[in-house]
């Protein structure tokens, strides 16, 4: 098996969608009514029919039955024309020399052009999961426990960096190592779990683990 592998979460980890997703929310259903950071933490990382669910409770009525596709359509084209990586990705993975992997909530499709749009997609190539293929969502571990049997590593040799409750709660029951990006400090660190504010410090983390296992 490979000796090392880390594994990416997408959304607000390598890439600034979760901003745009919310607003796509907002925009589409402007009673809602709450600031866009009060949104988009409230839905970070969650799967789709999770928000849609709770959006109905919050309202008290039920949405349209496409407003799902609806959405997406709307997202995609925000992402076709807005997306962006988040700051100091591609540096740091022209720089990461160990296998990678993406492993997101997202369906196949968002995932590949959220990639493609912010120039990701070379650094992966078909080492791309999500949890749709499988029908299993954070915080179920079986998408990490997915991706690392596709790549041919053990779990204790995974490092998952992760910026969403649900994400680092999937990993750490998979049984890996989480650092988790988090660029305003809102959390704190703990033996199984590194929060990190910039891209530019996960190198030498994930150094650190690996010669400290």
């Amino acid at each position: 098996m490979s000796s090392s592998c880390v594994i990416f979460d997408l959304d607000g980890t390598l890439v600034d969608s979760e901003t745009l997703g919310s607003q796509a929310l907002l925009d589409l259903l402007p009673e809602l009514g709450e600031p866009l950071p009060i949104i988009s933490e409230r839905y970070r990382g969650q799967r789709m029919a999770n928000i849609v669910a709770d959006i109905e409770t919050r309202l008290g009525k039920k949405l349209p039955d496409n407003f799902e596709d609806e959405y997406r359509e709307y997202a995609a084209s925000k992402i076709e024309a807005e997306l962006r990586p988040m700051p100091g990705v591609v540096a740091m993975l022209n720089q990461l020399h160990l296998t990678r992997c993406v492993a997101s909530s997202a369906p196949k499709a968002k995932i590949q052009l959220a990639l493609n749009v912010c120039g990701l997609a070379s650094f992966f190539g078909s080492d791309v999961f999500s949890c749709y293929e499988i029908g299993a969502w954070k915080p179920d571990p079986a998408i990490f426990r997915h991706a690392a049997q596709a790549m041919n590593v053990t779990a204790e040799h995974c490092v998952v960096v992760e910026d969403s409750d649900v994400g680092v709660s999937a990993a750490t029951a998979a049984g890996m190592r989480v650092l988790r990006y988090d660029p305003v400090g809102s959390y704190s660190s703990s033996d199984s779990v590194q929060s990190f504010a910039h891209m530019d410090q996960l190198l030498g983390l994930i150094v650190s683990i690996n010669d400290s296992r």
